[in-house]
């Protein structure tokens, strides 16, 4: 569902106000998920535009990534480095709940819009601050990109296989998960806010959302000694290609369900074996259940493979492109791609808001605005809101 039953009242972050300060991916994607369920979210950029509105192809002069990333908000065109727009910019502050900046550590001070500004002008504000390293520390001042923190996060040391080199994710996991943690930082904050009676700043580091993925490869290493990589990962667990071209992955952890699919493949003379019965054994013998598996897989068509090994109660999924994505009837069916209303293209196909919650969905409402588009309206929002805070104090 899109939420079009809802009206943008009724959304669950209806009551906030959030200013967007940041650039390209992380920052943007942030803002993106908190203005998906309703918070009105004021993107803020250069009179030159956000660099992301030069990233990847666009369409009679718009910018299609840009649009998905920043569908929903508004759009104002401040230049922050100059007095005159850093008073503009606190002014909207004051009227605001959060504010998402992703530039490196001291700029927002140099412009005179920083932290103790930004708490003179609204004590309530929560400033959330994304950086490739943190707001402190040796590397804070270092610049910093999703493909970076992939890199010192662990990720790529781990893909690719055991005897390959490092790989990268072929998207920017890194800024995307930020992004993730930064809104349920946002949120977090804003939480808080009711029971200690101020704003605080949540600080982000790209790098470090990435360490946390590594999860219990910690513990193991603490305890153990065991890198990973060290220790062959369980199997079978990979991509293999079928008859017709195509590729499926599956994975089978459980003992039970790897027997299953080793006598599917006509191999229960491997499933018999006394180290199958222990995933570090199906790992330490992984080539050869591999084979096992990729042979028998290679002989038959996606279709056939998919079937039968459902019949045999393993999981097992197609490797899709972007275009088996779209046709696939699962997706159909639950919208998880949509197209949304834009001013300039007249409609644009993006992901859907990613969870579904049963009483106050999240809804596209538009795509990214032009630049500059709502400068006018906000400031003259800002405007009544002084006129009525002056009247206030003086009753």
């Amino acid at each position: 569902m899109t939420g079009e039953h809802m009206t943008d009242e009724s959304l669950p972050l209806a009551d906030l106000t959030i200013i967007d300060l940041s650039t390209v991916l992380a920052g943007p994607f942030a803002a993106q998920v908190l203005a998906d369920f309703g918070a009105r979210v004021i993107k803020v950029e250069h009179p030159a535009g956000d660099p992301m509105r030069s990233f990847g192809p666009s369409v009679d002069g718009a910018p299609l990534w840009w649009k998905v990333l920043n569908r929903n908000k508004q759009g104002i065109a401040i230049d922050l480095s100059t007095p005159d727009g850093a008073a503009q910019f606190l002014r909207i502050a004051a009227t605001a709940d959060a504010v998402i900046e992703n530039f490196r550590p001291g700029t927002l001070e140099r412009w005179g819009i920083g932290p103790e500004k930004l708490k003179e002008v609204n004590p309530d504000l929560v400033l959330t601050r994304i950086t490739g390293f943190g707001q402190d520390g040796p590397y804070s001042p270092r610049p910093g990109f999703g493909t970076l923190a992939e890199a010192m996060g662990g990720i790529a040391s781990i893909s690719g296989g055991p005897d390959g080199p490092p790989v990268l994710p072929g998207y920017q996991l890194g800024d995307a998960l930020a992004g993730l943690y930064a809104a349920c930082a946002t949120l977090i904050a804003l939480h808080a806010r009711g029971r200690i009676g101020h704003g605080q700043i949540a600080d982000v580091a790209i790098t470090e959302g990435v360490v946390s993925l590594l999860g219990g490869h910690f513990a193991v290493h603490e305890k153990l000694g065991i890198k990973p990589g060290d220790a062959a990962p369980t199997a079978p667990r990979n991509v293999y290609r079928c008859r017709d071209g195509r590729w499926v992955a599956l994975s089978a952890p459980v003992t039970s369900v790897a027997q299953r699919l080793l006598r599917l493949v006509g191999r229960g003379d491997l499933a018999d074996q006394p180290w199958f019965q222990e995933g570090s054994g199906r790992g330490a013998h992984r080539a050869e259940i591999d084979e096992a598996v990729g042979e028998w897989i290679a002989e038959r068509s996606r279709d056939e493979v998919i079937a039968a090994i459902e019949r045999a109660e393993a999981a097992v999924a197609p490797v899709y492109d972007i275009e088996d994505i779209l046709e696939d009837p699962h997706f159909r069916a639950r919208e998880t791609v949509v197209n949304a209303p834009d001013a300039e293209l007249g409609s644009i196909t993006m992901p859907n808001v990613a969870f579904r919650l049963s009483a106050t969905p999240g809804r596209i409402r538009h795509a990214g605005p032009r630049l500059g588009a709502d400068t006018e309206e906000i400031l003259r929002a800002v405007a009544e809101h002084e006129g009525h805070r002056g009247e206030e104090q003086k009753a």
